[in-house]
């Protein structure tokens, strides 16, 4: 059988995905695969030497792996994000990846992204009867859906990924009470649209898509009962659990066994954000959702 394989190079995260169609409009997965690049490390307008190579060996990983997987040239997609579009470098980096890989790698606009996002959740997730905010935290940019059903009412993306506000504005450990609120003095400012969004839809669910959703998932959540693809959570669980993170230092975090290595210095803006929109818009429960952006790239092909 044809196996697919899609490859989502994110700004912090590259992901490999290989699955092969089920017959009913699905897929089976054959392989997932992330590796934490950080091509924001030095800054979003350019890819240091050192996220640079990260980034090309992420992919000459990626090459093995559809090799190994006889995966056909044109059963395969890869998208560049945030990162690949903004920096001055980007341009320079695919053309390398592609000398080295041969993978043709195109750009995609937040929009698209957008829409690919929403793609996936919907794949994972079975919405309420009631309007959803899906969004999807990155290093670079957020993606934001607001949808009923599978009708999308707005959706626009906004630079405010997690890599950029730990930049910005969390320079102390644990991070200050000023510094939390010049996050969310930003985040006022810089998602005003959605802001008007929200005012005219009510929105009572939030739908997070992988990322930072994940820790919420792993945190707070019991794998043993929970549904693989989708979780339920509380606002009053994820606001405690928000407060707990936020008086963290980086090395009581590193103690959080089911704290992933690669999340923990960029959580707790993570968490901010996560905490501003559901206060801002008045949420009263949190879905996450393990599918994403590459989920929606897979269910275009198959």
């Amino acid at each position: 059988m044809k196996k697919y394989a899609v490859i989502d190079l994110g700004t912090n995260t590259f992901h490999l995905l290989i699955a092969t169609p089920n017959g009913q409009g699905g897929w089976v997965e054959r392989s997932r695969e992330r590796i934490y690049v950080k091509l924001a490390e030095e800054g979003i307008d350019r890819i240091g030497d050192a996220a640079f190579d990260r980034a090309l060996a992420a992919l000459e990983r990626f090459r093995q792996e559809l090799d190994a997987n006889e995966i056909l040239p044109n059963a395969v997609r890869a998208y560049g994000t945030a990162a690949l579009r903004t920096a001055r470098n980007g341009q320079a980096f695919l053309d390398e990846a592609f000398v080295r890989t041969g993978l043709q790698i195109e750009l995609i606009d937040g929009q698209r992204e957008a829409q690919l996002i929403f793609k996936g959740v919907r794949q994972a997730v079975p919405f309420p009867d009631n309007r959803v905010l899906v969004m999807d935290i990155g290093g670079g940019s957020v993606e934001m859906v607001l949808a009923l059903g599978d009708t999308i009412l707005w959706q626009q993306s906004f630079p405010v990924g997690v890599a950029l506000l730990f930049q910005y504005f969390h320079h102390s450990d644990p991070i200050t009470e000023k510094e939390i609120a010049a996050v969310e003095h930003h985040l006022d400012n810089t998602l005003a649209e959605l802001w008007q969004a929200l005012e005219l839809h009510s929105v009572p669910t939030l739908v997070g898509a992988a990322g930072a959703f994940d820790t919420i998932d792993h945190l707070l959540l019991d794998p043993a009962s929970k549904h693989p693809l989708y979780g339920r959570v509380t606002v009053a669980a994820f606001e405690n659990l928000c407060n707990q993170i936020l008086q963290t230092t980086l090395a009581e975090r590193e103690q959080m066994k089911n704290l992933a290595p690669e999340r923990r210095s960029m959580i707790v803006v993570g968490f901010i954000l996560i905490r501003h929109i559901i206060r801002r818009g008045n949420m009263r429960e949190i879905l996450t959702s393990v599918y994403s952006m590459k989920d929606g790239m897979l269910a275009e092909m198959i």
